[in-house]
């Protein structure tokens, strides 16, 4: 029992984990499949049909190793064309995506720049024993370009923020652009929570600010999400996706993406395309239903909704769950203060958010 003290410690401070199995019957307002497209069978039997015309089923080898498959190549492809970059790759997970980004961009001399509130896989990255890294105030452009003028000698300079943040559901400031141009600074975007979700496109928030593609913009993506499907993707010039290939751990050292994932979220990258106009319609209701009950005005899909208190956040969660709403008890470290993470995902109708927005509303009063 050598942890039997950091167990209890957890388990006082409210803050214990365990592993739960989802009840089908709880409708579901706590994932990230913000589309709804992990539910989608047509997309499953369009898949399961591509995958059995192949003459293997799984991708069997790293990339580099005679696992890079046409449907990889076709999907990258695509992703490329949708989003405006020259080249692109695939791996295993956002986590590794992040991992693979910043382990690999950052060098000895280099200064890398990063949101307070980016993604723990990225903070994670950052605590190599070679990655030079400060934190910046969350979407606090002024202090980004205060630390700027600290480093004027820096071999590189690289800006990591997220498109959409996670559990404040906040979008990234325009200005982040424009500073990485002035600096010319690279500027990785996180958009795990932004793509298929926001912009004329849905393609996250180069679309959704229109910002025309440069040389030094690297966009990750993830599949598990908006895609209903599992994975990740890095988009950038030639020349960085060139360079990742040859030193990037995640994807020199891991199996590639499988086959049915790959081909999964190629389906559904074809069905945001066939139905931006339709999906866009739906994820503006559900906007207006959260700003109507809650009066939060969010951007995405994703609405926090602050308690304060780690012990009463999970309570509840329990309590919404007895009632047959799914939703996200999000509690510290991982956020300041403990929220209730509300995901109005368009799996669950319009009116079931409603309904669930008027239980939250009785309990916030």
């Amino acid at each position: 029992m050598q942890y039997e003290k950091e167990l209890k410690a957890l388990k006082h401070a409210g803050r214990y984990r365990s592993r739960e199995v989802v009840e089908y019957s709880v409708l579901d307002f706590a994932s990230n499949d913000y589309l709804g497209l992990a539910h989608n069978k047509e997309l499953h039997n369009l898949t399961c049909k591509e995958l059995s015309a192949l003459p293997l089923n799984s991708s069997k080898a790293s990339l580099l190793v005679s696992g890079y498959h046409q449907v990889h190549k076709n999907f990258e492809q695509a992703l490329c064309e949708a989003n405006g970059f020259e080249d692109g790759v695939l791996l295993g997970s956002g986590f590794n995506a992040n991992i693979a980004l910043i382990e690999s961009l950052v060098r000895k001399g280099d200064v890398l720049f990063m949101d307070e509130k980016y993604h723990a896989s990225g903070v994670l990255a950052s605590n190599l024993w070679h990655v030079e890294v400060h934190f910046f105030a969350h979407n606090n452009m002024e202090e980004l370009k205060a630390l700027f003028t600290k480093f004027p000698h820096a071999k590189r300079k690289i800006v990591a923020v997220e498109g959409i943040y996670s559990m404040d559901g906040d979008v990234v400031k325009r200005e982040v652009f424009d500073i990485c141009d002035q600096e010319d600074a690279l500027l990785i975007v996180d958009e795990a929570h932004s793509s298929g979700v926001i912009g004329d496109n849905l393609m996250g928030v180069f679309d959704y600010y229109n910002i025309p593609i440069k040389h030094n913009y690297i966009k990750m993506g993830t599949l598990g999400k908006a895609y209903g499907s599992f994975g990740a993707f890095i988009l950038a010039s030639a020349h960085i996706v060139e360079y990742l290939i040859n030193r990037a751990k995640p994807i020199i050292y891991a199996t590639s993406l499988s086959l049915y994932d790959t081909i999964l979220a190629h389906n559904a990258l074809r069905y945001m395309q066939e139905h931006k106009r339709e999906i866009k319609q739906e994820i503006e209701l559900r906007q207006e239903i959260i700003h109507e009950i809650l009066g939060l005005k969010i951007e995405g899909l994703i609405a926090p909704i602050l308690i304060g208190d780690n012990k009463k956040v999970m309570q509840i969660r329990d309590e919404l769950s007895k009632k047959g709403f799914g939703v996200g008890g999000i509690r510290e470290p991982t956020v300041p203060k403990a929220i209730i993470r509300l995901i109005a995902r368009l799996g669950q109708s319009s009116e079931e958010l409603r309904e669930l927005c008027i239980i939250l509303d009785k309990i916030k009063k």
